[in-house]
């Protein structure tokens, strides 16, 4: 039998909450084994500095590369807390593969950048880094993302049953798994980010926990119907979008001053499952079941919106196929970690729109 290999994956979204951490095992022809995970939350500091750096700024750049630094020394306390929890040397992974945080996101314009230090995390730990992979996608003439949808066809398709995944982060995607057809996958529309931002404004948290204070709120129909009339909704995949698109400068665009923040705090739950559903629905066929994963899948106010929008389907959690809802993407940028130093293609071209498959990623030796 082939040698399991060990790899890490890092992942910092766009809801700019924090680092998941994932130890991963490897084996050649059989599904990988989460060994550990670790989560590493953003002091408040560095997240609004983050958040910051989406628009121009004075002194942007000298700004980006001290932060650059900041989340590399954070990353690798994220990477020693996980071996620590392990009992594993660093001598033992392979490499780890580190999205970086997506300060930008305009494939339209042929450029993407998720701000990252590898060189610096490589020396913190270690470790090879891979790191970069959205660019090569772009170059190729893709969105660079969403790029998951070839890990869930690795792990989660199934040879009876027409599966579809749906990763709610700070933007929600969509990989569609037909049993006898390829793949598709592409970015459907907000998942947590208004979310999160509205509550952080509202009630002075970083999310809202189970997405109680929501339920506490009375949808709009009229505010929803404006959010779901954003060209994106409608446009044909593939596609990817982000904060460019669904910043609360958006939301606060369409506002007209008597809503009560749980009232628009519900409407935007709606938003998030109408708009995945009404996807689903329009480009991928006759789904049975549909895994939910991300950090939106804790959020009970969610996951009940999103079943009464998809009554005819089924609607669960990607635990039930072996991977935590709430380590997936960690896990799947362990995975593009190891395409790359297999010399393997890491991106699907029928979801990202680019012309052929390529390797994906930078590397960063020890």
């Amino acid at each position: 039998m082939t040698k399991p290999d060990l790899y890490i994956g890092l992942m910092s979204g766009t809801s700019l909450d924090g680092i998941d951490a994932a130890l991963v095992r490897f084996t050649e022809g059989t599904s990988p084994t989460t060994l550990a995970t670790h989560y590493t939350p953003y002091p408040e500091a560095v997240r609004m500095e983050a958040l910051s750096l989406h628009v121009s700024g004075t002194d942007e750049l000298h700004r980006a590369a001290l932060l650059a630094n900041q989340l590399a020394h954070l990353h690798a306390q994220a990477v020693d807390a996980l071996l620590t929890e392990a009992s594993c040397q660093p001598a033992q992974v392979v490499a780890q593969g580190c999205h970086g945080q997506t300060l930008r996101h305009c494939p339209e314009q042929a450029y993407t950048l998720q701000l990252n230090n590898p060189s610096l995390l490589a020396e913190l730990t270690g470790i090879a880094v891979v790191a970069d992979f959205r660019s090569r996608d772009i170059a190729a003439g893709g969105q660079g993302a969403p790029l998951v949808p070839a890990f869930h066809s690795t792990v989660f398709r199934d040879t009876q049953h027409h599966r579809a995944i749906l990763n709610i982060g700070g933007i929600a995607n969509i990989t569609n798994l037909p049993p006898r057809d390829e793949t598709t996958g592409f970015d459907c529309g907000p998942g947590n980010m208004l979310l999160d931002a509205w509550a952080e404004r509202h009630l002075g948290v970083p999310y809202d926990a189970n997405g109680d204070w929501g339920r506490t709120g009375k949808l709009i129909p009229e505010l929803r119907n404006r959010m779901l009339a954003h060209p994106f909704l409608a446009r044909l995949p593939p596609k990817s979008c982000g904060r460019e698109q669904f910043g609360l400068h958006w939301l606060e665009d369409l506002l007209t001053g008597p809503e009560t923040p749980a009232d628009v705090q519900r409407t935007l739950v709606q938003l998030t499952a109408e708009s995945a559903a009404g996807a689903l629905r329009r480009w991928c066929g006759p789904v049975e079941a549909l895994y939910v994963c991300g950090g939106g899948a804790r959020n009970a106010g969610l996951m009940e919106a999103l079943r009464d929008a998809l009554p005819d389907i089924t609607v669960g959690l990607t635990d039930l196929l072996g991977v935590p809802a709430d380590w997936v993407e960690a896990v799947a940028f362990a995975w593009l970690a190891r395409q790359h130093v297999l010399g393997r293609p890491g991106n699907l071209p029928q979801v990202t729109g680019a012309c052929s498959a390529r390797i994906l990623g930078a590397y960063f030796p020890a």
